[in-house]
């Protein structure tokens, strides 16, 4: 459970770092021995997050202990997804500003490189006001969260109209280089209509180039990349420390005698060494 949390807190890190979250955002992972439950930290920037950062919630967003901090208010969103999605380990929400764009104005992103693949052949898009009419654009009630689950659905990547966009993986270190390979595939798609019309990955280029993009050996070289600029840039997250476990006292009737024994050992002929 130590390296489930560490390993949490370091892909907060490398996501901030790479530029998909900001002060806001936040990513999420399924409990690895309750698979009703899921892990994410207090509310903090992903930047700062510690792995004594990380709590334990239950698929309907509840702390499983009551919290000493202020939680994240759209929570809702990684538990409606969970509940949903029996496949979904990890779930990332975020407003990376190259998707920002897509979102406000209602434009697809398409997967236009053989890495962008790695979101999948569409992502489709929720609109918040269509359900619920005015709101302050977060997801922060049970029924807004499922809302967007149902939108996700079978999908890696959802994209939210005027918010942002929520992205999810078989696993932690996959979601990571889905959203960001996204995010890069997005900056592309921009960069590309300066130039005309971009003609996106043909449907079998994606499967088979989306493929290969979740291959471990490929998402492991890329965790190890983005965790060496995370540390070149002095950002790693502190190890968890356990709690150290109390001394016993010694009885006061043996202290004499352990005394005692400590003298003589140390006043003893010393054993020679071969």
């Amino acid at each position: 459970m130590i390296a489930t949390v560490e390993e949490l807190a370091l892909a907060n890190r490398i996501l901030a770092h790479e530029g998909v979250l900001d002060a806001f955002g936040h990513v999420s992972m399924r409990h690895p021995t309750h698979p009703d439950r899921y892990l994410l930290s207090r509310s903090r920037s992903p930047l700062l997050i510690e792995p004594e950062d990380i709590l334990e919630f239950t698929l309907d967003s509840e702390p499983v202990r009551p919290p000493k901090a202020l939680l994240y208010a759209e929570r809702v969103i990684h538990g409606s997804i969970y509940q949903a999605r029996s496949d979904v380990i990890a779930v990332c929400h975020h407003h990376a500003p190259v998707v920002m764009p897509f979102c406000i104005a209602g434009k697809p992103i398409v997967p236009v490189f053989h890495l962008g693949a790695a979101m999948g052949e569409q992502a489709p898009f929720w609109d918040q006001h269509d359900e619920f009419g005015d709101t302050n654009l977060l997801v922060v009630k049970p029924e807004e969260g499922r809302s967007l689950a149902r939108a996700l659905g079978n999908h890696s990547v959802v994209l939210m109209n005027r918010h942002g966009a929520t992205v999810v993986g078989t696993n932690l270190k996959e979601l990571v280089a889905r959203a960001i390979f996204m995010c890069q595939n997005a900056e592309y798609q921009l960069r590309a209509l300066a130039l005309g019309v971009p003609e996106p990955l043909h449907r079998g280029e994606v499967k088979l180039a989306g493929t290969i993009s979740a291959m471990p050996n490929v998402v492991n070289r890329t965790w190890e990349f983005w965790s060496m600029r995370l540390e070149a840039s002095g950002a790693m997250p502190p190890r968890h420390l356990p709690a150290k476990t109390p001394r016993r006292a010694m009885p006061r009737s043996t202290r004499g005698a352990a005394r005692e024994r400590s003298r003589r050992t140390i006043s003893a002929d010393p054993v020679p060494q071969r």
